[in-house]
C-alpha cells in the first residue's frame, strides 16, 4: 500500500481559521485545511510554505505540529500532518481551490471535511 505524507495548515486570525474548499478530482467539493503533498528531501514545514505560496500567493510562517489525520482505502494510505501556521504577508489568490472561508470553531461542523482533516476538525472544536 502507498503511503503519501501530507501537510495541512492550521491559520487562525481574529479567532477564525482559515478552510478551503477542494476541486480537482480526489474529494472535489470537500472542505480541509490548505497544505499539499511532502515531496521528496522536504520536511513538513517547508512543504506548508511552498504550498501555501503555491496554492495562494501567500507567505507564511510554520509555528509547530498541531495533530495528525490519516485516511485510508485498498490502495492508498494519506497521513496528513497538521501545523499552526501564522499568515505573514499577500493577496490571497484561489488557484487550486474552489472558494476559501474564514470560520469559528464552532462553524466548523457544518462543513463536509475530508477525511483525513476532520482529527484536526475535532481538536479545534475541543479547545
Amino acid at each position: 500500500m502507498e503511503v503519501i505524507n501530507v501537510t495541512a495548515a492550521i491559520i487562525e486570525r481574529d479567532n477564525r481559521y482559515l478552510i478551503a474548499k477542494r476541486k480537482g478530482k480526489h474529494f472535489a467539493g470537500k472542505w480541509e485545511f490548505p497544505g499539499g503533498k511532502i515531496e521528496a528531501g522536504e520536511t513538513p514545514e517547508v512543504c506548508l510554505r511552498r504550498e501555501l505560496r503555491e496554492e495562494f500567493g501567500i507567505e507564511s510562517l510554520v509555528r509547530y505540529f498541531f495533530e495528525e489525520g490519516s485516511f485510508e482505502n485498498e490502495n492508498i494510505r494519506i497521513r496528513l500532518l497538521g501545523y499552526r501556521v501564522d499568515y505573514l504577508s499577500g493577496e490571497f489568490q484561489l488557484k487550486t481551490h474552489e472558494e476559501i472561508r474564514w470560520v469559528y470553531p464552532h462553524e466548523l461542523g457544518h462543513y463536509d471535511f475530508a477525511p483525513a482533516d476532520i482529527p484536526l476538525v475535532r481538536r479545534l472544536q475541543n479547545r
